[in-house]
């Protein structure tokens, strides 16, 4: 008698997967389907009673549209809208137009994605750099691993590299600060 119990038991054990799972007999194609298709990230909850985060920031810019597109296009936006906290360098549009001719529509081609991803990477800091923070010969690490050096004028004027600092913006995890080139790693 015990012996027969033990027959039952694999059988009784996949019964219960099957109503567990839902039991469901769609097609195999048709599940695959479904798995294949990603879902929208975190970037796509809509929340407007909230302090913006960095992408919302960038995004509700009229200034920052190229960045926005470079940013969805190596598909950082779902990244950037984590707890972070972080500092973003965001180069106005203006910024990207005085690149080099041709220099943009390059890394926006799929064989320069790594590219594209490091040169974006060198535009963030982990954690947040307050402008107070950024002071004359101070050297920050950015997310790609590299680093950038602040430098500081007589005139007050912050230098992150050689881009200007034109102003922040605070975000609820982290901060934006504008400048007017485009940062390069060497």
């Amino acid at each position: 008698m015990k012996t027969r119990a033990y027959h039952l038991l694999p059988a009784s054990c996949l019964l219960t997967l099957l109503v567990a799972c839902g039991g469901s007999s769609a097609p195999a194609t048709e599940a695959a389907t479904t798995a294949a298709t990603p879902a929208a990230g975190q970037s796509a909850v809509s929340d407007d009673m909230s302090q913006r985060n960095v992408v919302q920031i960038a995004v509700g810019s009229p200034d920052h549209k190229t960045l926005v597109a470079a940013v969805q296009h190596v598909k950082y936006e779902d990244v950037l809208v984590n707890a972070g906290p972080f500092t973003v360098y965001a180069p106005t549009d203006a910024a990207f137009n005085a690149l080099p001719a041709g220099t943009l529509e390059g890394l926006l081609k799929p064989e320069n994605k790594a590219t594209l991803q490091d040169i974006l990477e060198y535009h963030v800091a982990l954690g947040v750099m307050r402008p107070e923070q950024m002071t004359n010969g101070r050297s920050v690490g950015m997310a790609n691993g590299s680093n950038v050096k602040f430098t500081v004028a007589g005139d007050g004027t912050v230098m992150i590299n050689d881009a200007k600092v034109l102003g922040s913006v605070p975000a609820s995890n982290g901060l934006v600060v504008v400048i007017d080139k485009v940062l390069i790693p060497q």
